[in-house]
Formats: C-alpha cells, sequence, structure tokens
C-alpha cells in the first residue's frame, strides 16, 4: 500500500494473543480495517493465540526499524498491544509513528512491577514498600528486616498470579525467590530478578478503564474472592460487580486516576488490582491492556459496554468518546459474577462430560462457561489463573437467581472433567 492509495483508517494490533482476540470486531465495528503484527517469529505457545483469520493481514517482524517503515505507509489510527508483554513495543511503535500513544518516557514502570511503583512513590501517590534483587540472599534480607509478615513474593513482570506466593517466613520467602530465578514467565521470558513486597491487609478490587487523550472513563469496578492456599498462592475465585456508588468504589476511581496520571496513560485501556488497606487504596498492579476475563456479550448485559468496543471508539472517534463517557463512571445493569472454577484435581484428562458442561451452561445466569482442558491434557491443582479449571460467566436481575446458579455450579465443576 502506497501513500498515494487512499483506504479505510487501520488500526494495528501487535501479539493479539487472548483477550486481544477482540480488538478486530471492535475496530471492525468502528470502520476501522485491522492488521495484526506478530513480533516473534513463532506464536507464543503459553497463550491463547490470536485468530489471525480476523485481520487483514498479518505482518511477521522482529526488527522494529523494518516494522515502522512496513507500518508507516497505513498511517494507523492506533497502535496497541493486543497482551501485556506487548506494551513496550507498542509504545515504541505507536511513538515513532507519531500517532495516538501514551509515549516512551513512564513505558518501563506500565509494564515493570517494581518500577511502577516507584513511579507512584515520586508521585506522591500511596504504594506498597519494595524491594527488588537477582540475588535470593538479599531478597531474604529484606524480607526480614521489615520485622513484619507476611510479605509477598512475585516476578518483575509477569501476569495472571503467576508465581506469586504470600510468603509467612524467610525460608518461604527463599523458596519462592528460587522458584522464580529458575522458571520463565508465563510468556516465555526468563525471570531474572525477584520482587518483594509488603502484604497489603485488606480487600482486593478490580478497576477497569479506558482512556482518552487523558479523559477517563471507569468501565467497570469488580470484588475479587480469592482463596489463600497453605502454600501462599492466593487464587482466584469470584469476580463480583460492584454497583457504582457503594464503598470504596468512588475511592478506588479517584485513586485509579492518579494512578494512570503517575504512569502517564493518556490512551486506551488499562486494568487495576487495588487493595483498600486501613489507609485508603493501594495499587497491587496495573497493566495497559484489557482485563484478561473480557467477555464482549457478557458485558454488555451486565454494563451495556465493554473495554474492547470502548477503546475501539477512543482510538477513532475522541470527541465522541469524550462527549459520551469522559470523566465518567460505568452504571450497573444487572448483577454478575466472573467466576475462575479452582480444582484439586490431578491427573491426566480422559473425557470431558458433555453433559456437565452442557447442564452448567443451561443455569439461568450461565452467559457462557468455557472448559480449560481437553482429553489427554494433565490438570493439576489450582495456583494460578491460568491454572483454573473453567471460567463461567453468570450475570442476573436477579440477585437469588445468580446465587444459585453460583452455587450449583461450584457443585458441578469438578463433574466436568473424568481423569484417566
Amino acid at each position: 500500500m502506497s501513500t498515494s492509495e487512499p483506504g479505510p483508517p487501520t488500526a494495528v494490533v501487535i501479539d493479539g494473543y487472548s483477550a486481544g482476540n477482540f480488538y478486530p470486531a471492535a475496530f471492525t465495528a468502528a470502520g476501522t480495517r485491522v492488521i495484526h503484527v506478530q513480533s516473534t517469529a513463532e506464536l507464543i505457545p503459553t497463550m491463547a493465540p490470536p485468530d489471525l483469520t480476523a485481520y487483514a493481514r498479518n505482518i511477521v517482524c522482529t526488527d522494529e526499524t523494518e516494522l515502522v517503515a512496513l507500518l508507516r505507509p497505513y498511517a494507523p489510527v492506533a497502535v496497541v498491544p493486543g497482551q501485556e508483554s506487548a506494551v513496550r513495543l507498542a509504545d515504541r511503535i505507536s511513538h515513532a509513528l507519531d500517532v495516538k500513544s501514551n509515549g516512551t518516557a513512564a513505558s518501563a514502570a506500565r509494564r515493570d512491577k517494581y518500577e511502577m511503583t516507584e513511579a507512584l512513590r515520586r508521585a506522591g501517590v500511596r504504594c506498597a514498600d519494595q524491594f527488588k534483587s537477582d540475588d535470593v540472599a538479599a531478597v531474604v534480607k529484606w524480607a526480614e528486616s521489615r520485622g513484619t509478615w507476611p510479605v509477598v513474593v512475585k516476578p518483575i513482570s509477569s501476569a495472571a498470579s503467576d508465581n506469586v506466593v504470600v510468603c509467612a517466613g524467610a525460608e518461604q520467602v527463599r523458596t519462592a525467590a528460587e522458584d522464580i530465578l529458575a522458571s520463565r514467565d508465563i510468556f516465555g521470558f526468563a525471570n531474572t530478578e525477584v520482587l518483594v513486597q509488603g502484604y497489603l491487609s485488606g480487600t482486593e478490587y478490580v478497576v477497569d478503564t479506558v482512556s482518552c487523550d487523558g479523559h477517563r472513563f471507569v468501565c467497570g469496578v469488580w470484588q475479587y474472592e480469592k482463596i489463600l492456599l497453605p502454600s501462599g498462592r492466593n487464587i482466584y475465585n469470584r469476580d463480583i460487580l460492584l454497583p457504582p456508588g457503594r464503598h470504596p468504589v468512588p475511592a478506588l476511581a479517584g485513586y485509579v486516576k492518579e494512578v494512570l496520571a503517575a504512569l502517564e496513560v493518556s490512551w486506551g485501556p488499562a486494568h487495576a488490582e487495588i487493595i483498600v488497606t486501613d489507609s485508603g487504596p493501594v495499587l497491587v498492579e496495573i497493566a495497559t491492556r484489557f482485563n484478561g476475563q473480557l467477555n464482549p456479550g457478557y458485558q454488555a448485559l451486565c454494563l451495556g459496554h465493554d473495554q474492547a468496543e470502548l477503546s475501539a471508539l477512543a482510538y477513532t472517534d475522541p470527541g465522541a468518546f469524550v462527549g459520551r463517557y469522559g470523566g465518567g463512571t460505568y452504571r450497573k445493569l444487572q448483577s454478575a459474577y466472573t467466576y475462575n472454577t479452582p480444582t484439586e484435581l490431578d491427573g491426566e484428562v480422559a473425557a470431558v462430560d458433555q453433559d456437565v458442561v452442557a447442564e452448567i451452561n443451561a443455569l439461568p445466569s450461565v452467559v457462557a462457561g468455557s472448559v480449560k482442558y481437553r482429553p489427554g491434557d494433565r490438570i493439576r491443582p489450582t495456583t494460578d489463573l491460568l491454572s483454573a479449571a473453567m471460567r463461567i460467566y453468570l450475570t442476573s436481575p436477579d440477585d437469588e437467581q445468580l446465587a444459585a446458579d453460583y452455587a450449583r455450579a461450584r457443585v458441578l465443576k469438578d463433574s466436568v472433567y473424568r481423569l484417566a
């Protein structure tokens, strides 16, 4: 394509894995052609792959200078990351092309969890105390020197609660740090440092936003319900949609806007995890991409919008976005749970009982239930979000029906899989 040949507006999605798969339909509905960039020679095997049939073109390119040259003729309206590991690359490419961008000055702080918290500290935003090192002994020493337990040990730049451990003592810190340094994150990159932070005591919430030239819209606040295992892994169970006026939603909305400003986020979606402590909201982490549990049909029922649709509007028609959503907060249309079913099953999956799956999906509140394992796969006890056995989206205007369907799904979930 040459610059002399007019064409439809174009959006570029870099590494559109997992929830990034919702970008093509959203941009297409906004009258925008979508091109995919695959930044690695081979697709990343640990992530749900991009549906390349949804794109006008897939560009496989590992050289940034070449990629900028390939994309420039399209004059894209947006260059967005389809998953968290593509955030910094999308920042650099959008900046080089001089399109709507969060820029590169604070890009590291939008991915590196240590730099993220330090950016908040410099901006005077309430944040956790922390330390990082590639030396296990130094990590243990810092944890011991605090004199207060527990602490949280985690990788610097992973996601989905990967290798996040709540540690009650020095030996648990040592083990967790050694495990992290001996492993790769969920995107396949080697962990070269360990982050240890003071434990934030309180209830944890999700705050999802979309920004448009610095105008923020809070598009959903959910309360996390988690289960702390004896191993120190704090696994997901249920996300509960909160009414926008209920405490502490207004405080969370105000706090997340401070966080976005400190991290220089002006454009696109963000997914923040925040704990409300006795001192007020404190950031656990934030990612400038979709909530990994995005499901547009489900969110349309309980919220009337979804992050993909809102993000496409922000990039393609900023005036319309600001006029309709700028500075605003969501409405709750009906109650909703996102249920990531934990399991203690351990073995090879011999079969998936489709009758049980059908019974779950037939529950009045269930919008969708996705099975994560297939015959021949190894299923293990849940330790993080990726190892949950199923994800079930439930929403209803009837709170009693919603609660009853959730209770029934809890009973049925482990009958879905038959082990060899």
